[in-house]
């Protein structure tokens, strides 16, 4: 996000940076929790700014991003000039799966030591209540599932992955996922739906939110984003749309 905040600034555009609830060192400040299919709060962001924007996720958070932008179908052009999701896991499911396999078991374990951190902070859990839970899979079914009103994991996973919202997207998106992502399997990109307003970069490398570059900037990504938003931005001028651009970000800590 830091970054991405400080090559959009270079290019001459406005930069938001957005943390969802208990996020970014909120925990104790929110008592309630996010998850990753909640779009509230985020459209809740954009209906706050003058003027629609460039909306950049990462990880978990590119799923919100990807999930919101299909949600407001029609209606997007009203808070969105564009979307882009980075190393983001539009098949919930099948990313936990792909999280839960012993050569990514210390970073699952280091993932969920963080969650119990967050959650206990928030006020409204003890470590008592983390007994037995040993994977992501499990906090999600024991935690954020019946937090929300789902019916266990596979119910929350099922109905909050943006993959299945992909069709309804109306605003220029961009998606890039490495092939060879840590967490997140690129076997489920390889049915994207038929729509004009997606574009899909995939490189062969770059890990999860990785894309370190030898030359300027330090992080590939940025350099692919930017651009992307100026193609956009040239394009809309062409076509006599006058129209001020801000890149607002989201975050989420990277259960993936």
């Amino acid at each position: 996000m830091r970054s991405l905040a400080q090559a959009a600034l270079e290019a001459g555009f406005a930069a938001h940076r957005f943390h969802m609830r208990t996020c970014g060192g909120t925990a104790h400040l929110c008592p309630t929790l996010y998850h990753a299919g909640l779009t509230s709060d985020l459209l809740a962001f954009l209906k706050s700014l003058d003027q629609p924007v460039y909306l950049v996720g990462f990880s978990l958070g590119g799923n919100v991003v990807l999930k919101l932008t299909g949600e407001l179908d029609e209606q997007a052009a009203r808070f969105l000039a564009g979307a882009c999701a980075v190393s983001v896991p539009i098949d919930l499911a099948a990313s936990v799966r792909k999280l839960g396999r012993l050569e990514n078991r210390y970073y699952e374990l280091r993932f969920l030591r963080r969650m119990c951190a967050r959650l206990i902070a928030t006020g409204r859990y003890r470590k008592s209540d983390f007994r037995g839970i040993g994977s992501i899979f499990a906090i999600d079914d024991r935690i954020t599932a019946p937090s929300f009103g789902f019916q266990g994991a596979e119910h929350y996973y099922a109905t909050q992955s943006s993959n299945q919202f992909l069709h309804r997207i109306r605003a220029p998106t961009l998606i890039v996922q490495a092939k060879d992502d840590t967490f997140v399997p690129f076997e489920i990109f390889r049915e994207l739906p038929s729509n004009p307003n997606l574009t899909f970069i995939a490189p062969d490398r770059g890990g999860h939110l990785g894309f370190i570059s030898r030359d300027e900037p330090r992080f590939w990504v940025d350099g692919q984003i930017i651009g992307w938003v100026e193609k956009q931005v040239k394009s809309q001028k062409a076509k006599g749309k006058s129209q001020k651009c801000v890149s607002a970000e989201i975050s989420l800590p990277p259960h993936f």
